[in-house]
């Protein structure tokens, strides 16, 4: 009889996988699963989704769509009444039209940005992408082949891109610029005078292309007034693709509906990527995008100042921490705390804090609170918390946080 074969011998990932590994948000989230699940008591301020609930006029559309039989393949890049609701909703929110053919729909935001650079870049094409990052930015851009260029943004800035330094990372190779307003980690937005100086700079530069994610529009602050960079430069409108969803302002994170808007021949190309990857997004989560997109969006400001209350609470406790500094964000639901202030410090069992994945392990093992260490994001030393959880879970983690860092030496 044959020997059996050794699956995990012959198995040989492909190159392009090679150098991405498990995030580091993953990690830290699996650790802390483990440890919940042998009794310890686990704040986990990881989670990059809302608390709340998909409203019911929203799960009603979906049921409705399910009892009508809409349970078919749609279009390929989303259905036509799908799209006309997202025309509808750049023209209301944003001042912007778009063509039917300008816009696509994907099983969430993240994959318009894959379709995106699976259809725009080629080997050695540069992405330059400003950190603090979402990680999945750099990972999608090495994964098609293309150099991630990470430019760093200092909290002195708020955490933006300045117009120079953009300039500066410009190269004959740069495809495109990514940006994300407000930000995942740091909560930073920009402001129409923000956006000036990057917009001028690109305007010299006709071979670079924007890509914005817009996803966390409808989480703002402090009368901070939301703007999209097609809305502010009609001129670079031929080189802009703007992504959005509704996972983050509808609460439909697990619907995986995402979509954006560009210059048609982009859209198209993109679409040929879809077509051997995913085809359709889900028929039913379409539907429920159209009652999203299309009904009243009053819970949306309820739900922000309620964000807005748990920010301020977090904001204000980190602040009061010896060795802690933290910025208000003006969106999303993120803080991006700096702890330079603890780092060489020494724990209570005698280790000394190097890092901040020193910090946030030893929050973890000490304190029962999971937060993301900066580094992860591309920038260091900060740690990120999401305030998407209950004010009392978060009252009772920040106090945790406190009496870790007091017991450090």
């Amino acid at each position: 009889m044959n020997a059996p074969l050794h699956t995990s011998a012959l198995f040989r990932p492909s190159h392009r996988i090679a150098s991405i590994g498990v995030s580091e948000i993953l990690k830290i989230s699996g650790l802390a699963a483990e440890m919940k699940r042998q009794g310890r008591d686990i704040i986990v301020l990881g989670a990059g989704e809302p608390d709340f609930d998909t409203p019911d006029p929203i799960k009603d559309a979906a049921e409705r769509a399910i009892r009508a039989g809409v349970t078919k393949y749609t279009a390929l890049d989303g259905g036509q009444e799908l799209k006309a609701a997202i025309r509808a909703k750049f023209k209301r929110d944003n001042e912007l039209e778009f063509a039917q053919d300008e816009i696509t729909v994907s099983a969430g935001a993240k994959q318009v940005l894959f379709n995106a650079m699976m259809a725009t870049i080629n080997p050695g094409d540069e992405v330059i992408i400003p950190t603090p990052f979402w990680v999945t930015y750099a990972d999608i851009v090495a994964i098609v082949g293309g150099t991630p260029v990470l430019v760093p943004c200092s909290e002195a800035n708020g955490f933006r891109l300045q117009g120079n330094v953009l300039e500066r990372a410009i190269t004959p190779r740069t495809r495109w610029l990514m940006l994300n307003s407000p930000s995942n980690p740091s909560g930073a937005a920009y402001s129409e005078t923000d956006y000036r100086p990057i917009l001028d700079v690109l305007i010299k530069h006709p071979h670079v292309w924007l890509m914005v994610d817009d996803i966390y529009e409808h989480i703002i602050y402090d009368d901070f007034r939301f703007v999209t960079p097609a809305a502010i430069e009609p001129a670079l409108r031929s080189r802009i693709l703007t992504v959005n969803g509704v996972s983050k302002a509808y609460a439909m994170t697990g619907w995986r509906i995402g979509y954006g808007a560009g210059p048609s021949p982009l859209i198209r190309a993109m679409a040929v990527v879809q077509s051997q990857s995913t085809s359709c997004p889900s028929s039913v989560s379409q539907a429920a995008a159209i009652e999203a997109l299309n009904g009243p969006q009053d819970f949306i400001r309820d739900r922000c100042s309620s964000f807005q209350q748990r920010r301020d609470l977090v904001v204000g406790a980190l602040n009061a921490i010896d060795g802690i500094r933290c910025r208000a964000p003006e969106g999303a639901f993120y803080t991006f705390a700096s702890c330079a202030g603890l780092i060489g410090k020494v724990t209570p069992d005698g280790q000394t804090l190097r890092s901040d994945t020193d910090f946030a392990e030893y929050l973890l093992r000490a304190a029962g609170v999971a937060v993301i260490p900066g580094s992860a994001f591309g920038l260091a030393p900060y740690f990120r918390i999401s305030y998407a959880t209950s004010a009392v879970e978060l009252e009772d983690a920040c106090q945790r946080i406190a009496r870790a860092t007091a017991g450090l030496s």
